[in-house]
């Protein structure tokens, strides 16, 4: 449902606008709700209420008697909030999701599938920089697990 990637700024009012391919795919599946989470690697989750539901619900069948669990769900949903985009397609990050992700004006939004994805431009640029190396042998061992 997402797929590419965009560079954007945050303007003054901590706002960020939506690529309009993203858009495109809020209208196409009646999207209204959207909601942002810190991340893996430094980075935002943006997940679709139904997705968001999906992820939920995963999470939650986790036995919280396990210490890691807790750990885990405390960090991901204890920083998730819900966001509305505006007329002009802009959403409002939340201060501390920011500063986890070290976002300062500059940031990159990538369509991941299932999610968006927001990072400060330079740590993705890194990011990138040191996985793009080892993309071929990542797709051979998940491939070959996927094969069993």
């Amino acid at each position: 449902m997402f797929y590419g990637e965009f560079e954007h700024s945050i303007d003054k009012k901590g706002r960020v606008i939506i690529p309009s391919k993203f858009r495109e795919s809020f209208k196409e599946y009646d999207i209204e709700k959207l909601y942002i989470t810190r991340g893996l690697d430094k980075c935002l989750f943006i997940f679709t209420e139904n997705e968001w539901k999906s992820q939920e619900a995963k999470f939650k069948s986790i036995s919280f008697t396990k210490s890691e669990a807790r750990r885990f769900n405390r960090l991901y949903f204890s920083g998730a909030s819900q966001i509305e985009f505006d007329r002009q397609g802009r959403i409002l990050l939340p201060k501390y999701l920011k500063d986890y992700a070290g976002i300062k004006r500059d940031i990159m939004m990538i369509g991941v599938s299932n999610r968006i994805e927001i990072w400060a431009r330079e740590a993705w640029q890194e990011y990138y920089s040191s996985s793009k190396e080892s993309f071929e042998d990542i797709a051979e061992k998940l491939m070959a697990q996927a094969d069993q």
